[in-house]
Order: C-alpha cells, then sequence, then structure tokens
C-alpha cells in the first residue's frame, strides 16, 4: 500500500492505493483563500510568477493561484519524499499550474531512480470544493536511465530557512 495524508483547519483526509496502481501518492488540502503577504514570493521563481500572472489574466477569480502553486508543490513533495528520502525545498521545484484543473511539478534537483527511469518530476490534478483548494500528484515524469535529465538549479536558488518568510511558509504547512 501507499498512502498520503493532509490537514488544514477543519478538514483531514488520507489517500491509500495498493502499490502498483499508482507510482506515487501526495495530497494536499489548503483554504480557498490569498496566501499571507510575502509568501509567494518566498516559494517562487520568476518563471512560476509570470505563469501564475497569465493564469489569473486567462481565468481570473478561478482561484486564488499562488495558494494553489503552493498546494500543488505540498502535493509534489508528499509523493516525492518515499522515492527521494530527503527534504525537498520550494525552490527544489517548478510548479505549472493549468487551469483545466492539472499540474505538473519539475525538479530542479537530481531525482531517484523508479523502475530504471531517473524521475524528474510530477503530475496531478486540482479541484477547489466546500472552501478548500485539494491537490493530488499521482503520476511522475520520468527520463530514462543515462540520461542527463539535468537540474536547473542555480546558485541563487539557495534560501536561508532561518528567513521570517520561511518559517511562516513553515506555519502554514504545520496548520
Amino acid at each position: 500500500m501507499i498512502g498520503s495524508i493532509t490537514h488544514c483547519a477543519g478538514y483531514r483526509a488520507a489517500a491509500v492505493a495498493p502499490a502498483g496502481s499508482v507510482p506515487v501518492l501526495g495530497i494536499d488540502a489548503e483554504p480557498d483563500l490569498p496566501l499571507p503577504s510575502g509568501v509567494l514570493e518566498a516559494i517562487t521563481r520568476p518563471a512560476e510568477l509570470a505563469r501564475l500572472r497569465a493564469l489569473d489574466r486567462a481565468a481570473p477569480g478561478r482561484a486564488p493561484w499562488g495558494r494553489l502553486l503552493f498546494s500543488a508543490k505540498e502535493s509534489a513533495y508528499k509523493a516525492w519524499f518515499p522515492l527521494g528520502r530527503r527534504r525537498l525545498d520550494f525552490v527544489d521545484a517548478d510548479a505549472d499550474i493549468g487551469a483545466d484543473g492539472s499540474f505538473r511539478v519539475m525538479l530542479r534537483v537530481r531525482g531517484p531512480l523508479l523502475n530504471g527511469e531517473r524521475v524528474t518530476g510530477f503530475t496531478g490534478r486540482w479541484a477547489t470544493r466546500g472552501g478548500l483548494l485539494l491537490t493530488a500528484a499521482s503520476a511522475v515524469v520520468t527520463a530514462p536511465r543515462g540520461t542527463h535529465a539535468s537540474p536547473r538549479r542555480d546558485h541563487h536558488d539557495h534560501q536561508d530557512h532561518q528567513d521570517p518568510k520561511i518559517r511562516q511558509i513553515r506555519q502554514i504547512q504545520q496548520s
């Protein structure tokens, strides 16, 4: 069996699946509200911010896109950890949210092998229901072994984890 859990104020959920039915499973629930001030800038890269602005122009008011990006990265982290067995920071992943209810989170660090292929990211689905944003990552994006799926991370991406914005993010994760 594989599984994932999530919780936020007033909501708790668990998802389980037989091992082998899906390669990974990560779920997250967040309030259907914008992120607190400063958090979005701490968890995104410029390309992600540009994509969120474009999404907001294409589908204004459909969802708080920044919080949705946060949730997609959380789901990807929960899918990542059983494979990678190490922490994956927000800057280690690049999320792309689709207005159609899909998302893709590509790794900016070297991923583990899964069935002989290098994990390079995760795909999933999102929905808004009952005042919540819900995300689930259940598929991996891979590159064949020996293929250079090089991480797209540079030295400017490293963030000081004692930063007050990072502490605020951790508080959101724990609520």
